[in-house]
């Protein structure tokens, strides 16, 4: 019988434990969603923030064409 106890209140003390740690992670996992969050927002607005500029800055790259002969281009005599 009082092996029984013992053994049931072994069992309480570890359950308890074991939901004291389980709620730690828990709470780690959110914090690491919600900072996951925070990333997305800020890359989607800084997204936004600069879209134009470097839409601009391409076409410019691609449409701004300027025959050049290479440096290294020899004219065979």
């Amino acid at each position: 019988m009082e092996v029984e106890q013992y053994r049931r209140e072994r069992e309480q003390e570890f359950q308890s434990k074991q939901q004291a740690a389980m709620g730690s992670q828990g709470n780690l996992s959110a914090e690491v969603e919600q900072a996951t969050r925070r990333q997305v927002q800020g890359m989607q607005s800084s997204q936004q923030r600069n879209r134009e500029r470097v839409l601009a800055q391409l076409l410019g790259m691609v449409c701004d064409i300027r025959p050049q002969i290479h440096p290294n281009y020899r004219i065979a005599a």
